[in-house]
């Protein structure tokens, strides 16, 4: 007799009644929108690709479950992702595939404005690109005398709670670049975008050296998955 293979996570059969559940989400959200379903609803049908024969539904439910939201799933690191049961290598392009996209819009809207005139744009685009990651990220948007975007760059990578940054490389950079104006951007992966100490004396230090060449840091601002926190906006640069 001979043995029995077993399928891939991503690859389990699916049972008839699933199509029909599959068409009336489909349905619901042709006809009446994205609003109209909740969470899980939404990543079980971004998931449909991946398990074209299997319910989607529970892995949906448990991702959202350990993640929070939508967003923590898709930004997610890909480690974390595959400590949940049911889930393969399809599902996690398919949400990596997701968050790409996610960030290459955000990006898309804010290079096609003036910065200082779409704060909204930049905010939402930091938050998109940073806001999730499990590590410190340093990132600069570089900007030309327009204030229209010359380069976005993660300068750093750190730890949990710590990114090295070093000020003279970032005007370095800048003066490369002849961008004329920088926003300072990082994230906070505990979450609560509070400036520290530190972070506010790295910003000075940067503010200080770039003044005297005719660079302006227009802010530094935070992210983390509470919120955001502006420099400029607490009066702190």
């Amino acid at each position: 007799m001979p043995a029995k293979t077993s399928q891939p996570q991503d690859e389990s059969a699916e049972a008839p009644h699933y199509h029909g559940h599959r068409e009336r989400l489909r349905e619901r959200f042709r006809s009446a929108g994205p609003d109209a379903l909740s969470d899980y609803e939404l990543l079980e049908m971004a998931l449909f690709p991946a398990l074209p024969r299997r319910d989607t539904k529970p892995l949906a439910k448990s991702l959202l479950k350990k993640f929070g939201s939508f967003a923590e799933v898709i930004h997610a690191p890909e480690a974390r992702l595959r400590e949940v049961d049911g889930i393969g290598d399809a599902s996690i392009n398919q949400i990596k595939l997701i968050a790409a996209a996610a960030i290459r819009i955000a990006k898309g809207e804010l290079q096609q404005r003036t910065a200082l005139s779409s704060w909204n744009d930049v905010v939402d685009y930091c938050r998109t690109s940073m806001a999730f990651a499990d590590k410190e990220q340093f990132r600069i948007l570089f900007l030309d005398k327009r204030n229209q975007l010359i380069s976005d760059e993660v300068q750093q990578v750190g730890t949990v709670d710590h990114t090295p940054v070093y000020p003279r490389e970032v005007i370095k950079r800048a003066l490369e670049l002849s961008a004329t104006a920088l926003i300072l951007v990082h994230n906070h992966p505990s979450g609560d975008p509070t400036p520290s100490q530190a972070d506010i004396q790295m910003t000075r230090a940067i503010v200080d050296i770039a003044k005297p060449l005719g660079i302006s840091v227009h802010d530094h601002i935070i992210v983390g998955r509470n919120g955001h926190a502006s420099l400029k906006g607490m009066r702190l640069i």
